[in-house]
């Protein structure tokens, strides 16, 4: 088996008096796709933000790649480790290109300009993400989807084994989120480990094949989602009925 490119031993993230996560210990791989539930307030952007190593837990080690994440540079996490947050908003003003370019920040020196390979993966990235013809479109006149979409493109062109994504298909539409949860499920595929916050129960159904729920006062529960997820886990997740519905050999679920 292959190493993980991010693991956590004995991990505890607290926010206030409410425990995220308490002793956990976790593993993401290569060609996984992970979806992360929890109700509002359970520390899902948390925890997300401390395995970027933008804080740090109050207990436990967090490794990427074997070495341990608070040894590691800014830079050096950044070439293997791309955070999508839920909103992003625009520094300054810049067109599409030049914006989606700012992933490959990472991997310049300091006073290195983007080559021609830099710029044909950024233009690759923005046609994924079915942004073409955008690339001299001030990011000021897109709308919240369209960044959204340009947010992912930028990652993209970063191009880190693990992507940890915090809610990626906000302010789109059907079509769209559709879109962009294929493209990460493809993204696994292709060797990525992807990491996922998602509000909707049927998109983990549909696209990851790992889960971790964050119950409340620190428990977690984790593993394949088709093993761990069902009316009655979900029920107790969200201190809400859910009912499971099986329809043309797949399976849904829904507020009862």
């Amino acid at each position: 088996m292959m190493s993980p490119l991010l693991s956590a031993q004995d991990l505890t993230i607290q926010i206030g008096d409410r425990l995220v996560c308490r002793n956990a210990n976790f593993e993401f791989r290569q060609g996984e796709c992970w979806g992360i539930l929890g109700v509002n307030g359970a520390g899902k952007t948390t925890l997300l933000h401390t395995l970027a190593g933008l804080r740090a837990p109050e207990k436990g080690e967090i490794s990427l790649n074997g070495a341990p994440l608070s040894r590691l540079s800014r830079r050096q996490i950044a070439r293997q480790l791309g955070l999508m947050p839920q909103d992003t908003p625009d520094p300054f003003p810049a067109n599409v290109l030049d914006t989606a370019l700012i992933g490959r920040h990472p991997h310049l020196s300091r006073w290195q300009w983007e080559s021609a390979a830099d710029i044909e993966r950024a233009r690759t990235a923005l046609t994924q993400v079915e942004l073409a013809g955008f690339e001299q479109r001030s990011v000021t006149t897109l709308s919240g989807g369209e960044r959204r979409r340009l947010a992912l493109a930028s990652l993209l062109v970063q191009a880190p084994g693990l992507l940890l994504l915090d809610e990626p298909t906000n302010h789109l539409d059907l079509r769209h989120q559709q879109h962009l949860l294929r493209l990460l499920r493809q993204q696994a595929q292709d060797g990525a480990g992807i990491v996922m916050v998602l509000h909707d129960i049927n998109h983990v159904v549909r696209y990851c094949d790992h889960v971790l729920l964050l119950f409340d006062k620190g428990e977690i529960c984790q593993g394949l989602q088709n093993e761990i997820l069902n009316a009655e886990v979900l029920s107790r997740l969200y201190d809400h009925p859910v009912i499971e519905i099986a329809l043309e050999q797949q399976r849904f679920f829904a507020s009862a």
